[in-house]
C-alpha cells in the first residue's frame, strides 16, 4: 500500500463530540507523518477513549474532521481505513484459531490474496517474532505472544497509520521491553499513535506527546523539546491534569 506522500499520514481538525448536553471532546487537532510516534495520554474520563474511537472511525464526531493519507474518514471511510491498522485495548483475537489461520483471515479482510497474502504473512510473522508459533492455537500462547498476534493483525496490510491502545497492559517486564522494541522498529516506516497510562513507556518510545484533560488538549509537544527544557513528563502530567497549570500554558 503506497499512499500519496503529499498528505500527512493523519490529520484531524477540531474534533468535538457531545454525549447529550455534555461535551466530552472539544476541538482536538493533530497531524502526524511517517516516523512520528505520538504518545496519547490522559487520566480516566479525560475524553481519550472517545477521541480514539473517532480516530478509528468507530464513532462519528459532532464536528471536525479526520483525514488519513488524504482520505476523509467520514466521507470515504473504506478508503481511509485501508491506510489504518488498529489494536484495541482488548485484542480482537479468535483464540480457537492458530496464529497462521487468524493472520490469514485478517489479511483477507484487507483484500490480500494468493502470493501477496503469503508474502504479507511471512513478513509480519518475522516482524512480530511469531515465525515459530504459526501452527499453535492462539488460546494456548502467553499474553505476550497474544499481544504480538494482536499487533500483527494491525500491520499485516502495511498500513501507513498504526493505532495502539495500551499495547503493553498486563505484560511482564521482559514482554514489555520486546513490545516497546517492536513499536520503535515499526515507527521507522509508519506513523503510530500509542495510547498508554505508562508514562516511562511514552518517554522511551515516542517522539511526540499529547495530554488530554476534561476533553481538551492541554499539552502538545515533542519529547525532544520537553527534554531541552528539562520538563519531566510525569510532573507535567500530574500538574496539568490536577489543574495546577492553566489550560494552554503547557501547549
Amino acid at each position: 500500500m503506497i499512499p500519496n506522500n503529499t498528505y500527512p499520514t493523519i490529520e484531524t481538525e477540531g474534533l468535538t463530540r457531545y454525549f447529550g448536553p455534555h461535551v466530552v471532546v472539544q476541538d482536538v487537532s493533530l497531524k502526524l507523518h511517517k516516523g512520528d510516534i505520538l504518545g496519547f495520554l490522559g487520566p480516566n474520563g479525560a475524553g481519550k477513549s472517545t477521541t480514539m474511537r473517532m480516530l478509528t472511525g468507530n464513532l462519528a464526531p459532532d464536528s471536525g474532521s479526520v483525514r488519513i493519507c488524504g482520505s476523509d474518514l467520514l466521507d470515504h471511510p473504506l478508503e481511509a481505513k485501508r491506510h489504518l491498522g488498529y489494536l484495541p485495548e482488548i485484542p480482537p483475537l479468535y483464540k480457537e484459531l492458530t496464529v497462521d489461520e487468524y493472520l490469514c483471515f485478517a489479511a483477507r479482510l484487507h483484500g490480500l490474496a494468493g502470493a501477496s497474502l503469503q508474502t504479507a504473512l511471512d513478513r509480519t510473522k518475522h516482524q512480530c517474532e511469531l515465525a515459530d508459533v504459526g501452527k499453535r492455537l492462539i488460546g494456548v500462547l502467553s499474553k505476550g505472544y497474544q499481544q504480538r498476534v494482536g499487533i500483527a493483525q494491525a500491520i499485516i496490510h502495511q498500513p501507513p497509520l498504526i493505532i495502539l491502545d495500551e499495547p503493553t497492559a498486563g505484560l511482564d517486564p521482559n514482554q514489555i521491553q520486546k513490545i516497546r522494541a517492536l513499536i520503535r522498529e515499526l515507527g521507522k516506516n509508519h506513523a503510530i499513535i500509542l495510547s498508554s497510562h505508562i508514562l516511562p513507556e511514552v518517554e522511551s518510545v515516542c517522539n511526540r506527546v499529547q495530554i488530554m484533560h476534561q476533553g481538551k488538549l492541554v499539552l502538545d509537544d515533542s519529547m525532544e523539546n520537553l527534554r531541552q527544557q528539562n520538563k519531566h513528563l510525569e510532573i507535567l502530567f500530574t500538574r496539568l491534569t490536577a489543574g495546577e497549570i492553566p489550560v494552554g500554558e503547557g501547549m
